[in-house]
């Protein structure tokens, strides 16, 4: 074998390698974009939340309350990360997510404050910020909201409809949802 024979075959070596590295990143890439236009699913995280942009700023969030579940997408680092999450309004049309023994949830950890996300809400996907309230009275209004919303769309092992005296748990978390312009 002479050196022209060697570098050609070198050359297509590094062709097929290249072209293969190529099409299984394609495959990747569109493999992802399936993966998030079906999830995510039941407790299973998807990626991109798909579906028709909402027109807004939205101020009343009461909508909120005739959706069983809310779908939130965060980042986490550069990959989009969504999940099933209910989500209720408070008489007054404030929108609120519902997160429950949260320090263990894998999302909550990627949220900071003024954290912005996408809702999406019965096909519609609106750009939000999320901020985690704290302040025990405010939860509380947060909670009661939740429990008369749980009344019509609760039920389920993991979704169970509460007593309507219901007391918030100590392992409970709440953010707050608001438009993002």
């Amino acid at each position: 074998m002479n050196d022209s024979q060697a570098i050609s075959r070198s050359a297509k070596l590094k062709w097929i390698i290249g072209g293969s590295l190529g099409g299984l990143l394609a495959v990747a890439v569109v493999g992802f974009f399936i993966y998030s236009s079906v999830c995510p699913c039941d407790r299973m995280p998807g990626g991109f939340l798909l579906g028709e942009a909402a027109e807004g700023p939205i101020t009343d969030w009461s909508f909120a309350n005739d959706v069983p579940l809310c779908q939130l997408q965060i980042y986490a680092g550069i990959r989009p990360h969504s999940v099933n999450l209910n989500c209720f309004a408070t008489p007054e049309g404030e929108m609120y997510l519902s997160c429950s023994v949260c320090d263990s949830k894998y999302w909550a950890s990627k949220v900071e404050a003024n954290e912005s996300a996408v809702m999406k809400l019965d096909g519609v996907t609106y750009p939000v910020v999320l901020n985690r309230i704290q302040d025990p009275a405010k939860m509380d209004h947060a909670w009661s909201a939740r429990v008369i919303k749980l009344q019509t769309h609760g039920g389920g092992p993991f979704n169970p409809i509460p007593d309507l005296d219901a007391v918030r748990p100590d392992h409970w978390w709440t953010y707050h949802v608001t438009w993002r312009s």
